[in-house]
């Protein structure tokens, strides 16, 4: 059982897409230019790019970013192994960075 209907979900989010761009053109050509950069070099191929997304959309507890990544990552031959190992590191940085927040939090305490 899903939790969610992504499929549904992922086809709402793009109807709402689709009428801010109706309603502000340059907010979402804005978007497509800052995303479609990495694309331009070719530094890294689309999978490994999608795989990153993934992980930075559950790093930001985007819905919307995991919908629509997760699917890209499928299309571009990401194994479900590989995304799991994505997830991981996103997990990670999460935890690293509860754990530097945590040093900064005894630091505001001071000397007491």
């Amino acid at each position: 059982m899903s939790m969610l209907d992504w499929d549904g979900y992922r086809t709402q989010l793009m109807a709402g897409i689709g009428e801010l761009h109706e309603l502000s053109p340059d907010t979402v050509a804005g978007y497509l230019t800052a995303s479609g950069a990495g694309a331009k070099t070719q530094h890294l191929d689309a999978k490994t790019r999608e795989l990153i997304s993934l992980a930075v959309a559950v790093t930001t507890r985007c819905d919307g970013c995991i919908s629509v990544h997760a699917k890209a990552a499928l299309e571009h031959g990401a194994r479900r192994e590989e995304i799991a190992e994505a997830l991981g590191v996103a997990v990670a940085m999460n935890a690293g960075a509860a754990l530097v927040y945590s040093a900064r939090a005894l630091d505001a305490l001071g000397e007491a």
